[in-house]
């Protein structure tokens, strides 16, 4: 260490090492308590130091203001990385000691609020040198005992003490407990000391409580509240499908109103057959008696030419035999066989020699 006029070496050994909470850093302004003695190889003076902390600012805030830069340079107390809480946990866990202040006023909140609730106690000390350990080792018996007991898993844990001064809360701070925090399954709520109070744990939980109870009331909303939102939600379901149901009713009876049923449709149905029946017997009947009236017309017409009205006003037809007509005698030869149509009958004779016909 030097300042602007001296320097001396100074000794730091491991065990005093150890119990620094801060990373000595070049350029750092220290105070350091200790010892000075002759290095005699060389006839050096040097200073063999039991304690250091850093001038101005406490070894204990500057290892916070170290270590927190330091998670947050690895992203330990990034937002995405946050996990939410469940609404309404069936099993809640709570990381403090079993017999301070913090767990009574936790239980108290929690039984007040809905006491159905099953809560777990993983105790662990909170103060002192071995509580930062311990605290890991809760944290890992949570993540074990929802390994072993599956249907009786751990949802949510709150992990915490009351108040206290800056050394009461330091494990909170350690690095050890941040980082089994941040590898911890189950979303944690951290709720150490007073609202005042900031550790390195409140940083890396996914939720931070300003105090125990706060946690408590946090974890689990009070069930009047919840049973009055359930209720209220009814109610206005409730009103919704009613309102919903009494326009499917006006809208089933408007098409109830346009629709008729099977029976009527038929009836309907066959009205219209008779009533179209009824028409085209009619159109029928007429176009017979027209198609008849024209028979006849057409009868009389061709009756009136017919040869055999002829025949009967004592006319007669002679043909050949092939049926071609006879118009004159001239046309006739002798040999030829003829056929005369009288009215009664049909008579069969043969051309004679005009001698013959005279004698």
């Amino acid at each position: 260490v030097k300042d602007a006029g001296a320097q001396i070496k100074v000794c730091l050994f491991r065990p005093t090492m150890s119990r620094l909470k801060f990373a000595l850093e070049d350029g750092m302004e220290v105070l350091i308590h200790g010892r000075v003695t002759v290095y005699e190889p060389r006839g050096e003076y040097q200073l063999v130091g039991d304690a250091v902390e850093p001038f101005g600012a406490g070894a204990l805030q500057k290892a916070f203001e170290q270590l927190k830069a330091k998670l947050s340079a690895e992203g330990l107390f990034e937002p995405s990385r946050k996990k939410n809480l469940p609404l309404l946990p069936r099993r809640i866990g709570v990381v403090t000691s079993p017999t301070g202040a913090a767990v009574r006023d936790i239980l108290k909140v929690l039984h007040r609020r809905f006491a159905e609730r099953e809560i777990l106690i993983f105790p662990t000390s909170v103060q002192g040198d071995r509580a930062a350990g311990e605290i890991v080792a809760a944290l890992q018996l949570v993540e074990k005992w929802n390994e072993q007991q599956p249907a009786r898993s751990v949802e949510v844990l709150i992990v915490g003490r009351g108040g206290g001064s800056l050394e009461d809360l330091w494990p909170f701070n350690e690095e050890a407990v941040a980082r089994a925090m941040a590898r911890c399954s189950l979303p944690i709520i951290s709720a150490v000391g007073h609202e005042v109070d900031f550790t390195i744990a409140d940083f890396v939980a996914d939720v931070r409580a300003p105090t125990p109870s706060a946690a408590a009331e946090l974890v689990l909303p009070k069930k009047e509240e919840l049973v009055f939102q359930v209720q209220t939600l009814e109610r206005r379901m409730v009103a919704v499908f009613r309102k919903q149901l009494d326009q499917w009713k006006l809208h089933v009876g408007h098409l109830s109103r346009r629709l008729i049923s099977p029976q009527q449709r038929l009836g309907l149905l066959r009205a219209e057959f008779r009533k179209v029946s009824l028409r085209l017997l009619a159109a029928m009947d007429g176009r017979n008696r027209l198609l008849r009236s024209r028979l006849a017309a057409a009868t009389g017409r061709l009756d009136a030419l017919s040869p055999l009205r002829v025949l009967g006003r004592g006319y007669s037809l002679t043909t050949r035999a092939g049926g071609e007509v006879i118009r004159a005698a001239s046309e006739l030869k002798q040999g030829d066989l003829i056929s005369t149509r009288f009215p009664d009958g049909v008579v069969r004779s043969e051309v004679l020699p005009s001698s013959e016909v005279a004698g």
